[in-house]
């Protein structure tokens, strides 16, 4: 009687453990992106909301590859919740891109976040004024895995150009700045919000510039991958001389579909029912409509759409 008891106790632990579809009830895992760019800041502000607001769970944020590897980690498990944006988060559904190999994804959506622009930047008085002046050049393109280098790869075709063509270094983008002050690259790429940590770093030591996209390509990027946005960055955001022209790309938060509803509910009910102390707490979250989680580009969780739909 007694093994029967502790046979069903056990029972009953493996029953809410397997219900949440998640590696720990207890803490969850938030994948984000390197240190230096926006991802990892908003992850420890969404972590700090989860765990203060959402019944008997914690969450805590880890260091990633970024955008690209984040669905890959939700779909393998090893994290619970993650950081991408729209477009990714179609590629992965689909099993098509960066996701081929791993094949198709059944991701869902929590809500919305802000927006990730991708920085162009290289030093004041560069004689890199254009995409095509990039060829041959050395260039950080971010962490490998990350949402940069795709990005990178689509914007260097608007010249005819490919990753072959300049020479890439693959480092984080706090790193990437750095060399970039230091001058032992020509030119930094970054896909993260704005105002970004590591380019901010490196703008207290050299002047910088955006390397501009004309009206032409933001034109024809826009009608070639229209999960994209032109984006204006005002000058005095970094100090530049002139604004950024630049593309952009709204970003949200996934977990896999087998998160039960009650989970997915208390995470988008911490998040986006508290989104005073969000914004308080990390000035991306100014950025932030939650409306917008009914309209991105995968389903959203049933649990999540059941905290939006309240």
């Amino acid at each position: 009687m007694k093994f029967k008891s502790m046979a069903a106790l056990a029972a009953l632990g493996a029953s809410l453990f397997m219900g949440t579809g998640l590696a720990s009830a207890a803490e969850l895992r938030i994948g984000t992106a390197s240190q230096g760019g926006a991802f990892y800041p908003v992850g420890q502000a969404i972590s700090s909301l989860v765990s203060n607001h959402a019944k008997d769970t914690t969450m805590v944020p880890i260091v990633t590859g970024g955008s690209v590897e984040n669905p890959r980690l939700v779909n393998s498990g090893e994290v619970d919740i993650a950081i991408t944006n729209n477009n990714l988060s179609v590629l992965a559904n689909k099993g098509v891109g960066p996701y081929k190999k791993a094949g198709p994804m059944n991701l869902r959506a929590i809500g919305s976040l802000h927006y990730s622009i991708l920085h162009m930047m290289t030093l004041d008085g560069s004689p890199i004024n254009s995409v095509a002046d990039l060829k041959g050049k050395r260039v950080a393109v971010g962490p490998a895995g990350g949402g940069t280098i795709p990005f990178l790869g689509q914007v260097l075709a608007l010249e005819g150009l490919s990753m072959d063509d300049i020479t890439p270094s693959f480092l984080s983008y706090a790193d990437g700045f750095s060399q970039l002050a230091d001058g032992n690259v020509d030119a930094a790429f970054a896909l993260s919000g704005y105002p970004a940590g590591a380019v901010m770093q490196a703008q207290a030591n050299k002047k910088l510039k955006f390397i501009p996209l004309s009206h032409e390509q933001i034109v024809t990027a826009l009608q070639k991958y229209p999960n994209y946005n032109g984006v204006v960055v005002p000058k005095d955001v970094y100090g530049t001389d002139k604004d950024g022209n630049v593309l952009g790309v709204s970003n949200m938060l996934i977990v896999d579909a087998g998160m039960s509803d009650e989970l997915a509910y208390e995470i988008t009910k911490a998040i986006y029912g508290h989104m005073d102390e969000f914004r308080a707490e990390n000035a991306l979250a100014k950025q932030i409509d939650p409306a917008a989680s009914l309209s991105l580009k995968i389903p959203l969780h049933p649990g999540a759409e059941m905290f939006f739909k309240e």
